[in-house]
Formats: C-alpha cells, structure tokens, sequence
C-alpha cells in the first residue's frame, strides 16, 4: 500500500468507512469513568462496572453508555453479558527495529546457557545488535516492519502505543528511526506516540569513544530531534553498561531547557540513583523498577512521577519483577507496558502482559486493567481514551469472558473477542498466503 509516502507491500488493512452508528448492547462494561488524572493507590481497583450496559459508536467516538441505549439505525451486537473494556494503551515499546523478529536468537540461546545479559550486551550483542541492522536499513524498510507489528499488536489489543527511537546511536540514524514511526502514524489506525530514547546504549566506536559520543548526542543529535520533534518525550536508560546516572543527568538537563518532557529507564539490574533524579526533574515516568529498593518505591509513590512496570522482561530474562504491591500501597499511580523489542521482551500480547502484571508484580486483575488503559492514557498525554464514556475516541475490547478476571488469568488463550479502534471493528486478517507480500 502506499500512503503520505509511505509504502509497505506486507501491512493488512483494508479498513472501511462505517455507514451505520454501532450499538454494542447487553455487555459488562467496565467504565473506568471518575475523571482524567491517573487512578493511585487503592482507587487503581475501581472499574465503574455497569453489569448490563450498552454503548451507542458513531463518528468514531462513543455517544451513549447506559441500560437502555437506543438507536434506530444502528448495527447490534449482542454482547451477551461479556467483558466490552477500554483499549489496551501501550506506554512503552521498542517496536521499531530492522531485521526481523528473531534476529537475536543467538543471544537468547547465550541467555539460556547462563550468560547474564550485561555480559551479551559488553559483547556488542543485546541493543548493538539491532543497532547495526536499523542502521544499514532504509526509512522505508523500518516503516514496512514496524506497520506489520503495528498489525499484531492491534488485533492483540493495543489500539494506542509508545514507539521508541534508540537503536540508531547516530544523529542521522536516530532521524531516520524518528522519521519511519511518524511515517507509520500516519498509516496506522490506531494512535502512535514516539519517543527519542537518545540515552539508550553508547557507542564506544564513534569519534572521540564514548566521551565524544555522549557530547555528539547532548550536543548535536539533542537539537536536531529539537528542531524537526519539538516538544517530543526524550528518554534515557541509566544503567550499568548504558548511560551512567551523571550522564543521563546531562541529556535530561539539555532536554527540558529546550523544552522537552522526560522519561527513563532506571533500575533494571541496578539501583544507581535514577529514582531520586527522575523525581527531581518531574519526569513522566520511571520504567522498569525491578531492582529499586523499598525506599526509593515510596518516593515514587508520593510523587507525580508515574511507574511504569515491564514483567514481560522478567519472564524472558531473568525471573526478577518491579514490586507493583509496594507500589501501589504506597499510593503510587502504575502503568503495565509490554517493553516489545527484539531482545529483552519479544512480547506483542497485553494480555499476557497483565497475566505477568498479576502473578509477578503483585497486581489485582483490576489494579491490571486500570494500568494498561486509564493510566498509560494519561502518561501520554490523552484526556480522550482510556475510559468508556460519551465524547470519547472508541477504542474498545469485547472480551470472551464474562468475568474481567479471565484476562489475567487464562494464559495462552485470545480473550478478545473483538477489537474496535475509532469507531470501527477490526477486520480478522486473511489467511497468511492472502497476505500481499508475504512468502
């Protein structure tokens, strides 16, 4: 297909204008109504359950929800008592990459044999491996790869997703990674938000080694994302082997003089301190959490900085989970994210996502579901979605269960039913030889 110059001969989407407003009648609707600030603590267990409601779509947005909703011209489906929910919303993915989806296998091999992932990642493997691959890709080919996984995290749920920059470690590089997720944006049904993850690995190889490389991105590469992304979330990962604390402390300074929010990646082998200086700098979120001690989790909490927890890591890496529980006791406003990349979190399915949320983190089913659709929505800036009220954008989920509970509990299964993304329901993809371009 081609569109706003973007073409991909294997993405899937022949979406087609609604004629008829679509009534969703008789479903078990879980509201997440009570306003736009993120739900902390004790309030991330309250749904707003309407246990016999309907929800009346048209234009893209939801009009109605309540008992009774009427429409004379509208297509019915009968939800039969099952589960309709918000979208799933995404707020961390490294989904742009080249090369596939299982071009590192040979370091998951390493992995399995005991290699501790530092030491891959010391070895030029982990995040250089797909450095080298997105940067001998073209603008084209990273779009053409990024709408396919686009594809299987929406019929998985995901209506709203993060996409990240990072594994380009090059001005130009990190340009080009920025330029095909805006690229895919526009040919996506669902909602895209990039992110430039600049401090994410360093490239000791680059002129002046890593000191030359460090001043190349806070000097160079940070205005360049300026001038054609202004205002764009800047990202850092601080962490043995990646960006030291003083270093990321550099870039997130650079960032927000010149206007741009920040985030980080702070303790997923080692607490070096992130917390304390992401909460300092008023940044949206800290990601990852797994090692971060109780102290540090209780500032969290009592802070604006949201937490944004990524167990599909600690199933695929090393069996080591952020503590959610404490978290949330604490008051804390939490977030579930997938962390899809081609190395750490090969993982497109939130609601396996939420399943690890639950038996790892400490989550309720509940807690689970709040953070994978209110909160990651207002962590990235959107009043619009995340609930199942009149005048919001209509992203929303049947489920086959009666029972939200299902969702984190059945591992393995596809517990959506129906996925429906602005107003209009997602077509099941024809089978794989149907596909334009695939072999």
């Amino acid at each position: 297909m081609t569109q706003a110059g973007v073409t991909s001969s294997r993405y899937w989407q022949p979406w087609a204008t609604p004629k008829r407003p679509l009534l969703i009648r008789d479903a078990r609707v879980l509201t997440l109504s009570g306003g736009g600030r993120p739900r902390r603590g004790g309030a991330m267990r309250e749904l707003s359950v309407l246990p016999h409601g309907d929800v009346l779509i048209a234009g893209g947005l939801i009009q109605a929800v309540g008992a009774g909703v009427s429409s004379s011209d509208a297509e019915v489906i009968d939800a039969a008592g099952r589960v309709l929910m918000p979208g799933f919303v995404d707020a961390h993915t490294h989904a742009c990459w080249s090369g596939g989806a299982t071009h590192r296998l040979d370091e998951w091999e390493f992995k399995l044999q005991g290699t501790p992932y530092l030491d891959i990642l010391a070895r030029g493997g982990g995040i250089m491996a797909s450095v080298r691959t997105v940067r001998a890709a073209s603008r084209a080919d990273l779009t053409s790869e990024l709408l396919d996984r686009l594809t299987l995290l929406l019929r998985n749920g995901t209506t709203t997703v993060e996409v990240k920059s990072g594994y380009g470690l090059s001005t130009d590089s990190e340009l080009k990674m920025l330029g095909a997720i805006t690229d895919a944006a526009r040919a996506f049904r669902g909602t895209i938000v990039p992110t430039a993850l600049l401090g994410h690995a360093t490239d000791d190889a680059a002129p002046g080694g890593r000191e030359g490389f460090i001043d190349e991105t806070i000097r160079h590469t940070l205005p360049q994302v300026t001038a054609h992304y202004p205002g764009l979330a800047i990202d850092a990962y601080c962490e043995r082997g990646a960006w030291t604390l003083e270093e990321c402390e550099r870039l997130l300074t650079a960032a927000q003089l010149n206007g741009h929010p920040v985030r980080v990646h702070a303790d997923q082998f080692s607490s070096l301190g992130m917390v304390d200086l992401a909460i300092a700098r008023n940044a949206l979120s800290v990601d990852h959490l797994e090692a971060t001690p109780s102290h540090d989790l209780a500032r969290l909490a009592a802070s604006r900085t949201m937490g944004v927890l990524l167990p599909a890591c600690g199933l695929h890496l090393d069996g080591r989970y952020a503590n959610g529980r404490a978290l949330i006791d604490a008051g804390g406003a939490v977030c579930v994210a997938s962390n899809l990349n081609p190395g750490s979190a090969p993982c497109y399915s939130m609601a396996m996502v939420l399943a690890l949320a639950v038996r790892g983190c400490g989550l309720t089913a509940a807690e689970a579901i709040t953070a994978s659709t209110i909160n990651p929505a207002v962590l990235l800036g959107f009043g619009d979605r995340g609930t199942i009220e009149a005048g919001k954008r209509a992203d929303l989920l049947l489920l086959r269960h009666r029972d939200e509970r299902a969702l984190a509990f059945c591992l393995g299964d596809q517990p959506i039913e129906l996925v429906i993304c602005g107003g209009q329901v997602v077509p099941e993809p024809p089978p794989m030889a149907a596909v334009p371009g695939r072999e």
